[in-house]
């Protein structure tokens, strides 16, 4: 191992790949902010004349759009507001509360019209969620105790509810307070009216425990009762609940029995949107334009999963949802939905946005909005995203994945949101249909409407893509994170053989990890041990659709070599690109080559056309010899899952102009070998002549291992050498008149062993006058097919012992083979290396060289061995880049055409429609 300098621990780039795009329009207009006393903002709703926000106190405020003022307020719920929904077909609102009910108010005049139990009453705990489904005349919504209920309200099914309704109180009113409901209103709760185990009595509604005003906010505890005779008539015997006389529903309604889906999650039902999305700034499609059975609704629950559901159609209203498919998110609750055409965007617990498409069934993007900061809610005005965070933040985020817009919108957490229109003086305006306003509600009791704008598209342009924006502009964004990323990858100095780069490697993985999961994957680190870097493995899943995906694996390294400063006429650690070239240490080895793959991958998923499961095994010591690597994959092996084929690209082409393939590589066997007496280094002056010196008999020893015609000396070293074919011969021809190179030399670079003496160390100071009493020396040997790698090691071996042997010498022999490193040769007539061959000739428009190399990969036919497959090689960069040596470098050109080149191959095998033929513009 080289030791390298200390260096100061390097700044660890943002994680996020989305480009900050700022614009004169990023940072909307504040329009109006409400003060909502003394309560939390939990939930939104709106029509063309007012506002809606539910409170943690049970109340829901009306708020007059045109003059923002306060004009009624609804009272009947006795726990928290969580959830409101507004039916313009019936210009209902619904509530759903904490206190499991649902009330249905009337909002041309604010008066309650029903009054809604879910099946098992209490025992559904909390209603988080609700959405109205205007064909179905039916409101979905999600429960505590994790079930999916609905109600129809048909005519039909509202007269066959009766057997379920609920006896008002003789005096036509219902009661309610600030707290749980009361012994009037309500049932005992197994749970939440609970004695202590050890007692051993059943609930009852006199188990309080802790008591109900311990509970309460000062502000409603001390707050007193009417003192009339009435308030007395209506006062519950649980003394904490302050009772006032509400106005009476015209019905009290109860789900049955048929309408609930127990355990529809394995957690809370946090969240729900109807597809084709309702929501006031959608472009989608109205519902009733829906043909056939295309009502399908979203679920979101604390399990991290997505649900998708196909609702009935015609006159089925009752009929229960089908579970058509389950989206695992693998990031914490799903708190929040937004849906737009056939993509969802789910916003999780750790400050995720998953992208899942539909039709595809797969994850598209994923994006980092601020690490670990849970979003509560989300909204969308046509193809433009807004994300609220519990930071108080919002950000816009546009059909391309680019973030647009962030400004701090609330001083606390941002509880609800939703867009809406409201009045505008402006002519120009209301004539272009653009009043909107994103509206905010948070724990910091304000309601705040925001000015914004729908973005400058044309939606008939997203029919393709139903949600993500066009082709052209998902490549071309795809194309700029490709760039952007590969600079916050390079800026990690992940020196693999330097302790003082230990923990830059960690970083560098879990970096690499965040960038493949917002691009789509899958992704997760995997331990090879204490002292060695973790592999990164990532899986961007094909169309979930296609029941046969073939499944390719990507292997490749994060880790670099040491850049000492000498000899870079930029910062090593710092992308530059200048004059068509991008600079940087592991620009071609092997950095850019794995954004190139892992970003055509990512292209291909947002235009829905990854017919592959591409699997990426990223490790981090490739550069000093791939330590636990062998191991970390037979422990892992099931996780990384069936391979059909290997893809590979560490290394260049061997000229500028000509694109290559690489079909073979040589193996290596390393080894030290050392000579040693007992006793101490000796000054040449005084014991020359009278000792048998360490280092002479190193001379003679490393001498017997080639023979005067430079050929190695190891008996039967070549005997299963492969002989030169007629059609190698040939080729050789081409590529010596490509690269100016005689074609003999070629030969012997690619496809003959070699041997070689790396160095001499010795012991002692090194200086001229010091025999030295230990001598040791590092040989490689190059092996090619057919060679036999533990037979050319144990002969190498044998042959240095045997030879030393024969010295007589007294000193000692030492020789231990370090690294090995098997031969491989692809495949030329396989159907993946034609695959691979014509989506070169596709992209470049020439046929590619196929060429062979002198060096080692270890990993390549270890992974071959391991999965069963045939691997295959891209070079992506060109014989000037540099690799390993000062001013590494990789084109621009070759590394956007490099990653056309791998959609093009994996379309090819995907059995999708191939990409276009060649494209001139290298941009």
């Amino acid at each position: 191992m080289v030791s390298q300098p200390t260096s100061p621990q390097a700044v660890i780039p943002d994680p996020s790949l989305s480009r900050r795009i700022q614009h004169d329009d990023s940072h909307p207009k504040l329009f109006h902010s409400l003060h909502q006393e003394h309560s939390s903002v939990l939930s939104l709703a709106a029509d063309d004349e007012s506002i809606y926000t539910g409170s943690q106190d049970g109340q829901i405020s009306v708020w007059d759009k045109t003059t923002f003022k306060l004009k009624a307020l609804l009272r009947g719920h006795t726990g928290s507001v969580l959830a409101l929904e507004y039916a313009p077909d019936k210009h209902w609102l619904f509530s759903a509360s904490g206190d499991s009910t649902i009330r249905v108010w009337s909002t041309r005049n604010h008066t309650p019209l029903y009054l809604l139990h879910p099946h098992l009453e209490t025992d559904s705990g909390d209603l988080f969620s609700l959405v109205w489904c205007r064909p179905l005349q039916t409101i979905y919504f999600g429960c505590q105790n994790t079930s999916l209920q609905w109600f129809s309200f048909s005519f039909p099914t509202l007269e066959s509810a009766a057997s379920f309704a609920v006896s008002l109180p003789s005096d036509g009113s219902i009661h309610s307070g600030t707290s749980t409901p009361t012994s009037i209103s309500r049932k005992a709760h197994k749970f939440f009216d609970s004695y202590p185990q050890y007692t051993r009595r059943p609930a009852d509604l006199n188990a309080r425990n802790p008591t109900c005003a311990s509970c309460l906010p000062s502000s409603v505890s001390s707050s007193s009762v009417p003192a009339s005779s009435s308030s007395t008539r209506g006062l519950s015997p649980d003394s904490c609940v302050q009772d006032d006389l509400v106005k009476a529903p015209l019905a009290v309604l109860q789900v049955p029995p048929e309408c609930v889906i127990f355990s529809a999650h394995y957690g809370y039902v946090y969240c729900m949107a109807l597809l084709p999305s309702n929501r006031e700034g959608s472009d989608d499609p109205a519902p009733e334009d829906t043909a056939g059975n295309g009502l399908q609704l979203v679920t979101g629950s604390g399990d991290s999963t997505v649900k998708l559901w196909q609702l009935p159609s015609g006159r089925a209203q009752d009929a229960a949802p089908q579970l058509l498919h389950t989206f695992d998110c693998g990031a914490g609750a799903v708190l929040a939905l937004a849906v737009r055409g056939d993509t969802v965007f789910a916003g999780c617990q750790d400050g995720l946005v998953k992208v899942w498409d539909l039709e595809t069934r797969t994850l598209v993007r994923t994006l980092l909005v601020v690490e670990n900061v849970d979003i509560l809610s989300m909204s969308m005005l046509h193809s433009d995203l807004y994300v609220c965070s519990a930071n108080g933040d919002i950000q816009r985020w546009s059909a391309s994945f680019d973030l647009v817009g962030s400004w701090r919108g609330h001083e606390g957490i941002i509880l609800s949101s939703i867009i809406t229109r409201v009045p505008s003086s402006d002519t120009a305006q209301e004539r272009h249909g653009e009043n909107f306003t994103l509206v905010t509600g948070g724990n910091d009791d304000m309601i705040k409407v925001w000015e914004v704008q729908p973005p400058r598209t044309n939606r008939d342009s997203l029919s393709e893509l139903s949600g993500f924006g066009n082709t052209a502009d998902v490549s071309k964004s795809i194309n700029d994170i490709l760039v952007y990323a590969l600079a916050k990858f390079v800026a990690i100095p992940s020196v693999s053989n330097s302790l003082a780069h230990k923990e830059d490697c960690r970083q560098a993985a879990i970096w690499l990890r965040k960038c493949f999961t917002q691009l789509g994957a899958e992704a997760s680190l995997l331990p090879t041990g204490e002292s060695t870097n973790p592999l990164v493995l990532a899986t961007f899943h094909g169309t979930r659709t296609s029941p046969h995906r073939p499944r390719i694996l990507f292997y490749g390294h994060y880790d670099v070599i040491s850049a000492r400063p000498n000899g870079w006429a930029s910062d090593p650690f710092t992308l530059t690109g200048r004059n068509g070239y991008l600079y940087g240490r592991g620009a071609t080895d092997n950095k850019g080559p794995i954004m190139a793959v892992a970003c055509a991958a990512a292209d291909l998923l947002a235009r829905r056309a990854l017919g592959v499961d591409l699997v990426m095994l990223i490790e981090g010591e490739e550069e000093a010899g791939s330590g636990g690597f062998v191991e970390a994959v037979k422990r892992h092996k099931d996780a990384i899952g069936p391979i059909d084929s290997i893809l590979v690209s560490n290394s260049t082409w061997i000229a500028e102009d000509t694109p290559c393939i690489t079909y073979g590589l040589r193996g290596v066997v390393h080894c030290n070998v050392e000579i040693s007496n007992d006793g101490p280094d000796l000054h040449s002056g005084v014991d020359g002549g009278a000792a048998r010196e360490p280092m002479l008999d190193m001379v003679k020893l490393l001498g017997t291992l080639t023979d005067d015609a430079n050929k190695i000396a190891i008996p039967d070293f070549y005997d299963r050498v492969r002989p030169l074919t007629e059609d190698e011969r040939q080729l050789y021809k081409v590529l010596s008149s490509v690269t100016q190179t005689p074609a003999s030399l070629l030969a012997a670079r690619w496809r003959e062993p070699s041997l070689t003496v790396h160095n001499v160390e010795v012991s002692g100071p090194r200086n001229s006058t010091v025999i030295p009493s230990k001598v040791r020396a590092h040989i490689s040997v190059r092996i090619v097919p057919d060679q036999d790698l533990e037979s050319i090691a144990a002969s190498v071996q044998e042959h240095l012992k045997a030879q030393f042997q024969r010295m007589r010498s007294p000193n000692k022999l030492n020789v231990t083979i370090d690294q090995t490193a098997d031969w491989w040769l692809g495949k030329l007539d396989d159907s993946w290396f034609r695959a691979l061959e014509n989506a070169v000739k596709d992209e470049w428009g020439v046929d590619p060289l196929r060429i062979r190399e002198g060096g080692s990969i270890p990993s390549v036919p270890y992974l071959e061995k391991e999965f069963s497959c045939h691997a295959l090689h891209l070079p992506l960069g060109q014989s000037t880049d540099q690799a390993h040596l000062p001013d590494e470098r990789i084109s621009l050109a070759n590394l956007r055409r490099g990653k056309r080149v791998v959609e093009r191959f994996l379309s090819n095998v995907g059995s999708k429609s191939p990409l276009s033929p060649v494209q001139t513009n290298d941009s």
